[in-house]
């Protein structure tokens, strides 16, 4: 199942693949992913040059479009220029929830790449601020972000095959995105077998299910 797992197979396309139950499949998934998130809530916040954005995970629906839309998850992301990322989901699409995010996960001091939303205009009391200028959907300048914008096509691509994730368990499959993203450059098989031998259950329950 950890083969399966590491190549990215579904758990329900696994059901002629494997002899165990589709609940039990399920249940390892969902260990996996919780050694994922245990790992990346335990790395050190980023310093140097780092990109800032937000955007919404979640299908099509009718109805209200843009941040407030029914059955879409907000997620705020970081990325380490030329390094690893970071992502999660956030209550709302305002300045109170990123600047929290902002602070826990960044070093005071760092150089910070975002977009024009006045959002981030305090960003310049915590270390040096440059906002990215669009023409056309298009960065106007040599500035960009386009590693975390890099990053948001890469999760949505991987996260498309599982036809909706369950808003419960939302934050496991974007930790297991941001893990498979940092550790893009290694075989991923050796690296999870030893997180499943060395966390607990213990320790993984209070991230299992996420409220709200």
């Amino acid at each position: 199942m950890l083969e399966l797992f590491v190549l990215g197979v579904p758990s329900y396309r696994q059901r002629f693949l494997s002899d165990t139950s589709a609940v039990s499949r399920e249940r390892f998934h969902r260990l996996v992913r919780g050694c994922c998130a245990l790992v990346e809530q335990l790395r050190e916040p980023f310093e140097g040059a780092i990109e800032c954005d937000e955007t919404t995970f979640g299908g099509a629906r009718k109805g209200k479009r843009g941040w407030g839309a029914a059955g879409k998850v907000i997620v705020f992301g970081l990325v380490k220029r030329n390094g690893c990322v970071k992502a999660m989901p956030i209550p709302a699409h305002d300045r109170a929830s990123i600047m929290r995010e902002i602070e826990a996960h960044t070093r005071e001091g760092a150089l910070y790449y975002t977009d024009e939303w006045q959002a981030y205009a305090t960003l310049k009391l915590r270390g040096e601020h440059v906002m990215i200028r669009k023409e056309k959907g298009r960065p106007a300048g040599r500035d960009h972000i386009n590693g975390i914008e890099g990053f948001w096509s890469y999760a949505k691509n991987w996260l498309y095959m599982y036809r909706g994730v369950p808003r419960q368990y939302f934050h496991l499959y974007l930790a297991e995105v941001c893990y498979r993203y940092n550790h893009r450059h290694e075989n991923l098989q050796p690296l999870l077998y030893k997180l499943l031998k060395q966390i607990s259950i213990q320790e993984l329950r209070p991230i299992l299910v996420r409220k709200g």
